[in-house]
């Protein structure tokens, strides 16, 4: 099976490299990295050249830089291949890229595949309930991974790369950020916890919480949550959301306390290696996702569960 003449990798987020750099790595014979932040050489020295996008200032967006991006693509010869990470400014990025390189673009890709000359994408449709396989049919192919796809591969390279600056081509239609309003964000990826608690609607209070995060302290687990208790209640950051427009988990253990197990959360929950549920309905639909279950009142459990953990 030959490899990808050429593989570009991009991230809006610098922790996204480590996976977005491994697959690159398994894919392709020589591999560039692209970065907007000189600060963030020392993620990306796993490829053989880096390239600096100049002319970054605070209220500059990442999408006016598809027209720089794509000058370095049209330089490339054979057959081309490039992963971006799948969050908002990274898909905006590749649509434009699509476009000025008129190339395939799939979003939300969990799997690629080389068959001989060929490359195959696997990737998340309608929202999560279902799968499809394209098949990329043009010699540039525009991806945006999702989180976790493939594991990150140990340091071997100690030298960092030879680095180059890109001069900024502007957009015609030009982004701009008129004003920037900063907001509690959680900087946590549900995506690479190994170990993750979920609640639901079985929560009846958001004081309540705080048993939770005793239990994810005893357990050194990350906590997540359905969407009504991002969304609805709004008790917990968006970025825990665990669900079909949220966080796909490839965690070991999901822990989940009060959750129903509707289909839309599943989607998110179900790529857990082991998922165990606590649940006082014993006819929650979450019990035919478990491998184990627990019909009880969270209230009792939590503490009792937090309790054995510790001693």
């Amino acid at each position: 099976m030959g490899k990808i003449n050429n593989v570009w990798v991009f991230s809006d987020s610098a922790d996204r490299y480590a996976d977005l750099l491994a697959g690159a790595r398994q894919l392709g014979e020589h591999v560039n990295a692209v970065i907007w932040d000189e600060r963030d050489v020392t993620e990306v020295k796993q490829a053989d050249a880096v390239y600096l996008l100049c002319g970054k200032t605070d209220k500059q967006r990442v999408e006016n830089y598809a027209e720089t991006f794509a000058s370095l693509i049209r330089k490339e010869d054979g057959k081309t291949l490039i992963l971006l990470a799948a969050t908002r400014r990274g898909k905006g990025l590749a649509a434009k890229l699509s476009v000025l390189l008129q190339s395939a673009l799939v979003n939300d890709v969990t799997l690629l595949e080389r068959n001989g000359d060929d490359l195959y994408a696997e990737h998340r449709m309608y929202g999560g309930l279902a799968f499809g396989r394209e098949k990329v049919n043009t010699a540039v192919a525009v991806i945006t991974l999702a989180s976790g796809v493939y594991e990150p591969l140990a340091e071997v390279n100690a030298a960092t790369p030879p680095l180059t600056q890109v001069d900024y081509i502007p957009p015609a239609n030009e982004m701009l950020c008129r004003e920037r309003r900063s907001k509690t964000a959680s900087n946590v990826d549900l995506g690479k916890a190994r170990r993750v608690i979920g609640i639901g609607r079985g929560l009846l209070a958001k004081e309540d919480l705080q048993m939770v995060w005793d239990l994810a302290s005893a357990l050194d687990a990350e906590v997540g949550c359905s969407r009504p208790i991002a969304e609805g209640e709004h008790w917990m950051d968006r970025e825990r959301y665990v669900g079909v427009s949220g966080v796909l988990l490839k965690s070991d253990i999901y822990l989940a306390l009060g959750v129903s197990g509707q289909i839309q959360h599943m989607v998110g929950g179900n790529g857990a290696k082991t998922i165990i549920a606590v649940n006082k309905d014993k006819n929650a639909p979450i019990f035919q996702y478990a491998d184990y279950g627990l019909v009880g009142d969270i209230y009792k459990v939590v503490p009792l569960l937090t309790e054995l953990l510790k001693r």
